[in-house]
């Protein structure tokens, strides 16, 4: 099977120009191909772990990635999705952002001996000369076609900046020099990326004399369309630093039934054939598949031995076996005793923010060792730690542990 085969089976591929030819260069020819990622934060998540998923997939088939940070063009930001525009980062913020990227990504895409190439926009785009640019770029766009593209229509209501504006623009020039530089003849991205995409497409074309190709796969989202990897807490980050790998699991464990076979195909290598039997267990059975959920995704981000002492901690907490050891645990001092609860729980970061607190109490939503918290003015006391910890539970699933320095 082909990986044009293994990406349209398990549900990436959204869009794509020239279907046929695409298919038939990825079956016949080693293609160089990019995913472009702006390097807005100090780590990836969620959402870029399927972009990372699609690489991967293709440098088994024997294609060659090229991940292109975006030191440039996170100097100006992306207006696709966003309804207002992002914060303005300095060139030292986007240095050690890109930093973290690279380190991330080498747990899913092999860079030795030339098998990935790793770029940066920033080496093309910083030292443009801004005329020249217009004159041999910009005459290649036309604005009212620009206007037409979903990226910037949804802006246009709340207001559009001209600096957002030459986004698509720098993003088309960065496909033009990857297929100078490298060959590069396909980019992919999410499918909130496809008006971008296919001006990548047009401009190499039309600069080069050569084919381009583009393609778009899904984004990651729930079976109601809304977008995973947020939670109370804010983003799933591929960061042990910002999402512990416990809590990284129990996110996965506790996806919607609706919604595990799709994230099986998408952020696993499992066989289809197991994919399509876990996703059609039914009632307690699908709590099966989500383990299995659980662990293949934890496995791949933070390795197998950080995965096996997640579900071990989960195992604890929710079969009652194991131990608790792997719990995510916040220390306190013994001054703190006689403190607020909930300013305790803020200060170790269970909850973000009183108010959040507040809300879960009024809600029955928060438990000290297993007891419903009813007062929002509930102080810790030294009773609360009779086992050596207290244990600190959200809702149904979220379980945390503090002990006293």
């Amino acid at each position: 099977m082909s990986v044009f085969d293994v990406l349209k089976e398990r549900n990436f591929i959204q869009q794509m120009t020239h279907e046929d030819e695409i298919k038939e260069l990825l079956e016949k020819e080693k293609v160089t191909f990019y995913i472009g990622f702006d390097p807005t934060a100090d780590s990836l998540h969620v959402g870029h772990f399927l972009q990372l998923m699609v690489m991967a997939h293709m440098q088994r088939a024997g294609h060659r990635p090229i991940v292109l940070i975006g030191g440039g063009t996170a100097m100006v930001g992306d207006p696709t999705g966003k309804t207002d525009m992002r914060k303005m980062l300095t060139k030292e913020e986007i240095s050690h952002n890109a930093e973290a990227f690279k380190k991330q990504m080498s747990r899913f895409i092999d860079f030795s001996d030339g098998k990935a190439i790793l770029a940066n926009n920033a080496d093309w785009l910083l030292n443009l000369n801004y005329v020249e640019f217009l004159r041999d770029i910009g005459v290649h766009f036309s604005v009212n076609k620009m206007l037409t593209a979903e990226c910037f229509k949804t802006r246009l209501e709340r207001g559009l900046s001209f600096l957002e504006f030459n986004y698509m623009l720098m993003q088309a020039y960065d496909f033009l020099m990857l297929n100078k530089k490298y060959g590069c003849v396909l980019e992919m991205g999410g499918d909130d990326q496809w008006s971008n995409i296919l001006a990548g497409v047009d401009l190499v074309r039309r600069k080069e004399g050569k084919q381009a190709y583009g393609m778009t796969f899904t984004l990651l989202t729930t079976s109601e369309g809304k977008k995973m990897g947020k939670t109370e807490k804010g983003a799933v980050w591929l960061d042990a630093e910002k999402t512990p790998p416990y809590d990284f699991y129990q996110y996965w464990r506790n996806v919607d039934d609706s919604d595990v076979e799709k994230c099986l195909s998408l952020l696993t290598f499992l066989p289809m054939d197991e994919v399509r039997r876990l996703g059609s267990l039914k009632d307690k059975e699908i709590n099966e598949a989500k383990k299995v959920l659980a662990y293949e995704v934890t496995k791949l981000v933070h390795g197998e031995d950080e995965a096996r002492k997640a579900q071990k901690a989960a195992e604890a907490l929710f079969e009652g076996s194991g131990d608790l050891s792997n719990v995510p645990t916040s220390t306190i001092t013994s001054s703190m005793l006689g403190s607020n609860l909930l300013d305790v729980l803020v200060k170790t970061g269970i909850i973000p923010s009183k108010s959040e607190g507040r809300r879960l109490i009024t809600q029955g939503g928060l438990y000290v060792n297993d007891e419903n918290v009813k007062d929002i003015n509930a102080v810790v006391t030294e009773d609360m730690f009779k086992q050596g910890y207290m244990l600190v539970r959200k809702g149904k699933k979220s379980y945390n542990k503090i002990v006293i320095q």
